[in-house]
Order: C-alpha cells, then sequence, then structure tokens
C-alpha cells in the first residue's frame, strides 16, 4: 500500500520425465553415429568397418531456440518488509523521494485475518522471479526475505537503477475502503531523475493492467484511479527512478472479496504469470 500513514499507526503484524516403452523394437542408434554402409558387389568388407566408398555425414544437432528474455535485467521491489513492524525508528526516518520528505519505509496493511500486505507482496515477487529466470532473465530484488526491515524506498530505487534493469516492477496492496475492490497500477510523473523513462513507463503500465484484466480475476479498482490506472509524484520509487518501472496495488486487502483473492496461493501464481507476460509484452512484443 502507498497511501501516506501516521507513523503511529504500527500494526504487529518438477516435472517428471517418463521415457517412451522401447520394449518389442530394437533400439535406436545413439545421435551421431554412423549407419552400416553396404560394400560393392564382390568388395569385402570387415565387420564393423566401413567400405572405402562411403561417404560421412556428419550429424549436427539443432541448436536451442533462444529463452525470450536472455541478457534482460528484470527488477522487482516487493513492497515493505516483515521486520518493519519491529523497528519504527528505522521505518520512520525521513527521507527526501525527490519532491518532498517522506517516511523511510511503512509496515504496509493486511486483511482482517491478518495476512500481511508485506508477505503477499513476497510471495507474488518470489513467483515472478521463478517465471522470469525460466524465461531467461536475470532478476534483481530489492529485499530476499520477508524477516528483514526495510530497505528504505530511496535504497530500493537505487538498486534497480544501479542494475540497470530493462523495466522494474513494485508489488503492492492496497488499504483501501472495506467496500473498495480491485487493482490499480501506478505511474509516474516527471520531475528530473525520471524524466527519460515517463513514456516507456506508461507504456509497461498499459501492459501491466491489460495482462492483469486478461491473466486474472482481479477488476479494475473502482475506488482509486480511472480504469485500473493513476499517476502519483509523491512516491519514491518512482520519482526517483532511471528505468521504466510502475507501482502496482493489486488488490485491496480490507475489502473481503479481495482479500480472498490476495491470500490465495493461485491467485498469486496468477498475478506473477500476469506480470511476466506484461513484461514479455513490454520488451519482446508478445507475451511468449
Amino acid at each position: 500500500m502507498h497511501r501516506k500513514l501516521p507513523a503511529a499507526a504500527l500494526v504487529v503484524a518438477a516435472a517428471l520425465a517418463s521415457g517412451c516403452g522401447a520394449a518389442g523394437r530394437a533400439a535406436d542408434p545413439a545421435v551421431g553415429a554412423t549407419a552400416p554402409v553396404a560394400a560393392k558387389s564382390g568388395e569385402v568388407v570387415p565387420a564393423g568397418a566401413l567400405s572405402p566408398h562411403a561417404s560421412l555425414t556428419a550429424s549436427a544437432s539443432p541448436s536451442p531456440p533462444a529463452l525470450p528474455l536472455a541478457g534482460r535485467v528484470i527488477g522487482i521491489d516487493p513492497g515493505h518488509n516483515g521486520g518493519n513492524f519491529s523497528d519504527a525508528g528505522f521505518i520512520n526516518q525521513l527521507i527526501w523521494n525527490g519532491r518532498e520528505s517522506e517516511t523511510c519505509d511503512t509496515t504496509g496493511t493486511e486483511t482482517a485475518s491478518g495476512f500481511t500486505e508485506a508477505s503477499f507482496n513476497f510471495d507474488v515477487a518470489t513467483a515472478l522471479r521463478a517465471d522470469l529466470l525460466a524465461a531467461g532473465a536475470q532478476v534483481v530484488m530489492t529485499r530476499q526475505s520477508n524477516t528483514g526491515v526495510g530497505p528504505c524506498v530511496t535504497t530500493r530505487a537505487q538498486i534497480l537503477n544501479h542494475a540497470h534493469a530493462d523495466v522494474a516492477i513494485d508489488i503492492h496492496a492496497d488499504g483501501g475502503p472495506t467496500w473498495g475492490r480491485g487493482f490499480t497500477v501506478l505511474e509516474p510523473v516527471a520531475d528530473g531523475p525520471n524524466n527519460a523513462v515517463i513514456s516507456s513507463s506508461l507504456q509497461f503500465a498499459a501492459d501491466v493492467r491489460a495482462a492483469m484484466l486478461r491473466g486474472t480475476p482481479m477488476p479494475e479498482s473502482n475506488y482509486y484511479g480511472t480504469n485500473g490506472l493513476i499517476t502519483r509524484d509523491d512516491l519514491a520509487g518512482l520519482n526517483l527512478t532511471t528505468v521504466p518501472k510502475v507501482l502496482v496495488e493489486c488488490g485491496n486487502m480490507p475489502n473481503a472479496t479481495d482479500a480472498g483473492l490476495l491470500a490465495s496461493p493461485a491467485f498469486e501464481r496468477q498475478l506473477a504469470r500476469a506480470f511476466t507476460a506484461a513484461i514479455m509484452v513490454f520488451l519482446t512484443g508478445h507475451p511468449g
């Protein structure tokens, strides 16, 4: 969630490969083996030898197709952290977000049953990382567990900028009104450091929106933004980015229907696949 919350509002919170049956038939020659060649009429060829008149043809194995994201660097920022509840002094320190001061980080929101946004964000990020690695990408994440504190939002931006990510996504869930449903993709506003990536970020936002509508049951938000999109100029992650980036509020945790989805491992995997498809479209022109 990326709404401004008071500092005092901290809450403790393989695929099995099976061979085809070969019984009842002779084994196929090994790859690269040369089949016996008949001798000329009257020519005696020792067993296991080739006729001097036989021609040898090299058998070249086809190269495997290149992975679609080979050579690409993708940044993932799972918002907040599981240990933020325990260190108010650290996360409440003020940082400069490019336009104004904001706190280093927040605890994030949670569902009525206590499932935290930090946990959700990390679950989806972990599934997304696996999908991207399988597609050949190099993946950079701003945190490696859900048990630490921070890092500050400025540091998160620096990590992804220094990695020269081809594209980056910040994963969050919102803490809106209980009656409100749906996702919103947050887009950056030009403020200097991010000027060169505004157009590409807006394109990526459209790709993420389309992939979520196509690949998940989560609707566009009915309370925040318009048609699932909104610009924000008060967030360090968007203000300070030098790589194409969006922040996604994947649903509204206080809403019972959204909470049921957000807490579902099946939905988290759907979401990761949708994000992978959006990244593929953005970088390659097709969803893979």
